[in-house]
């Protein structure tokens, strides 16, 4: 009787080819698919010619089969549940870490415009220098809102709060803040 091998795959015994030195997987497609996946995975890791051929190829197979995600969505239902699914969870996840960010200035309510002092509180730094800082009240009726708190809608760089302010108030704050102390 011929030695057994367990499937890498599937863990089910099966009976190795003799022409197939160090046989891992089962003859089933489902192993035999699992372990091209594999050694694909490894190629792409390790071979960066086969990694740049295999990028190229990708434009030129997306350009011949255009339609081809839409005929995976509606012969694959199971994918497409799934994938709304998972979305809902990375909508909430990316909701929440946004909140987070943006509802800081609700707990601030008590604070008037002006300049202030920061000094930091803990004794043993090295440097203890007061850092000048300008505070501006954003007017609830602001409601252009950027993309992130650190770029605007067009990606770059943005101070939106500002243009939302009209021009008086921002040279009311401008008089304030530099006739004033506290």
């Amino acid at each position: 009787m011929r030695p057994q091998n367990r499937c890498k795959h599937c863990h089910r015994k099966f009976i190795p080819n003799p022409r197939v030195k160090d046989q891992l997987y089962c003859s089933r497609v489902t192993c035999q698919q699992a372990r091209k996946n594999r050694w694909q995975r490894r190629k792409m890791a390790t071979d960066s010619d086969y990694r740049r051929n295999q990028s190229e190829c990708q434009p030129k197979w997306r350009q011949n089969n255009p339609d081809y995600w839409d005929r995976y969505r509606k012969t694959h239902p199971k994918y497409c549940e799934q994938n709304r699914q998972l979305q809902k969870r990375r909508d909430v996840r990316r909701k929440a870490k946004r909140l987070a960010k943006m509802d800081v200035l609700k707990q601030l309510n008590h604070i008037k415009q002006g300049s202030y002092y920061v000094i930091p509180i803990v004794a043993d730094l090295a440097k203890m220098d007061a850092l000048m800082q300008k505070i501006f009240i954003i007017p609830s009726s602001c409601t252009q809102k950027a993309a992130s708190c650190k770029e605007g809608l067009d990606g770059q760089p943005s101070m939106g709060w500002i243009q939302c302010l009209e021009k008086e108030e921002i040279d009311d704050a401008s008089s304030t803040l530099s006739g004033s102390s506290p």
